[in-house]
């Protein structure tokens, strides 16, 4: 397998994005960017958001996870069911009442000015920090394999993906990811699936009998029992229900492929469907995970020190060409899966929530589409800007935990909703920006001092809930009847 061989491949699986890109832009609007005109098909809306679900993490990281826990994280998806669920029912049709564009727009309505901008920049800061880290980790590893083969610095390499990312979906938007999100989810379930099946057959196993092996590992325990452990079950489920709650249903990201339906009712299926297949795809992910680990025992073949590296490796240095080659398609489809999307809706939400394009009446559409087309090209140099910033570091320890704390600004969401909708007091809006810093300082402090404080209790997902538990009590307190 050659860097040549593989640049063909990513060549090639580009272009299908342009000829996608060239159908989906024709006549594009504004609308079209941000919402598709709400003509998006629910089912290819539900099938693409897998692979949007999924991301380069889920692709690269997940089946790692399996040699510490298990198939434990099998218990956040079973809570996703839940989570969806209460996503269609209050979320949704109070989108679609309110007939947004950004769902953050809610917040000004119900709170004021400065709740609204706190909660859309809390959006811009955590998908900046996770759009540029799921791209970081992806690009990297294409780096490594096949860019440095000709010299070419990172820097370069990061550019041209953004750069091909951003003339794809400049014109179309929201429109055009719906459609090339169903080609990323396709090529990152044909890389798990074909992957599994090339290690069963090295293994001279059928499918039945690598199943087995599995289960009579310990690699396939669902059911953690130790309330100490970040994995225990309860924990697990509990996280899951809220992590898809906020990580979906308050992120713009997710909610613009939702508003793109035709109505509530369609968006509701996509939403309902979604939650079920997930819970099959993550358990292919773990599967492919286990038989990794049972391969690298079989063949002597040490544990990488990061998890993260045990399928590119086994399947770039000890599998066939074609199993390498089947990696590097779920990785080229796993890289732009974890970037699209996401420039697209924080061009949205700078667009709409920062600069009102939407709100202002005395610009024309011509005007409209030329300021919202600038506002994409700044989101693209700036994810490009933080990626860099991430090599520069060079330390992926240090990146994980910037990633974990930009995911502390999800906490403030899901309290500022939860207040918004569950009670009818009126909060002073000034001081909700005060509130939705000290929430999430509380919680690193807690999640760094937790097993002195608390007899050896570690926080895991469950932090989230902490985090909005403390807004919530934040707002009740700058609250009036």
């Amino acid at each position: 397998m050659t860097p040549q061989l593989i640049l063909i491949l990513f060549i090639v699986y580009t272009l299908s994005l342009f000829v996608v890109s060239r159908i989906t832009s024709r006549k594009a609007n504004n609308q079209t960017f941000f919402i598709g005109n709400k003509q998006s098909p629910w089912f290819v809306v539900a099938y693409g958001m897998i692979g949007a679900s999924l991301s380069g993490v889920t692709f690269i990281s997940v089946p790692g996870w399996v040699g510490d826990t298990g198939f434990s994280y099998m218990m956040v998806v079973i809570g996703y069911l839940l989570g969806y669920f209460a996503i269609a029912k209050i979320l949704l049709p109070l989108y679609y009442k309110m007939n947004l564009t950004s769902i953050y727009a809610y917040l000004e309505g119900r709170f004021g000015f400065w709740s609204y901008k706190t909660g859309a920049f809390y959006f811009l800061l955590s998908r900046i920090i996770g759009a540029s880290f799921r791209m970081f980790l992806v690009v990297n590893v294409l780096q490594i394999f096949v860019f440095d083969a000709w010299e070419i610095p990172f820097g370069i390499t990061v550019a041209l993906f953004i750069i091909l990312i951003w003339l794809y979906t400049y014109k179309g938007g929201i429109k055009t990811i719906v459609w090339t999100d169903t080609l990323q989810t396709t090529f990152m379930l044909l890389a798990v699936g074909i992957s599994v099946f090339l290690i069963s057959t090295e293994l001279n196993l059928s499918l039945g009998g690598l199943i087995t092996a599995v289960e009579d590992s310990k690699l396939s325990q669902i059911i953690i029992t130790d309330i100490d452990s970040k994995q225990h079950w309860l924990k697990q489920f509990i996280s899951g229900v809220f992590i898809a709650i906020v990580m979906t249903g308050l992120d713009q990201d997710m909610m613009q492929k939702n508003l793109s339906c035709r109505n509530l009712k369609d968006a509701q299926k996509n939403v309902i469907t979604l939650s079920w297949i997930l819970i099959p795809v993550n358990l292919l992910f773990l599967f492919l995970g286990a038989s990794l680990f049972l391969y690298a025992g079989q063949k002597g073949i040490a544990i990488p020190e990061l998890t993260d590296d045990l399928f590119p490796t086994i399947a770039i240095r000890h599998l066939s060409i074609f199993a390498g080659l089947t990696f590097f398609i779920g990785l080229i489809a796993a890289a732009y899966s974890s970037a699209d999307s996401a420039l697209t809706a924080l061009t949205t939400s700078f667009s709409v929530d920062f600069l009102g394009i939407e709100k202002n009446g005395k610009l024309t559409e011509k005007q409209r589409i030329k300021s919202r087309t600038w506002v994409h090209l700044g989101i693209s140099l700036t994810v490009l800007i933080v990626i860099l910033i991430f090599r520069a570091i060079n330390d992926q320890a240090v990146i994980q935990k910037l990633f974990t704390i930009a995911g502390y600004t999800y906490g403030p969401l899901l309290g500022m909703y939860a207040f918004g909708l569950f009670s009818r007091w009126k909060v002073k809006d000034k001081l909700v920006p005060f509130v939705a810093i000290l929430a999430p300082v509380i919680c690193y402090i807690l999640s760094q001092n937790s097993e002195d404080w608390f007899n050896g209790y570690k926080f895991g997902f469950e932090l989230l809930i902490v985090n909005g538990g403390l807004v919530f009590l934040g707002l009740m307190g700058i609250s009036k009847r």
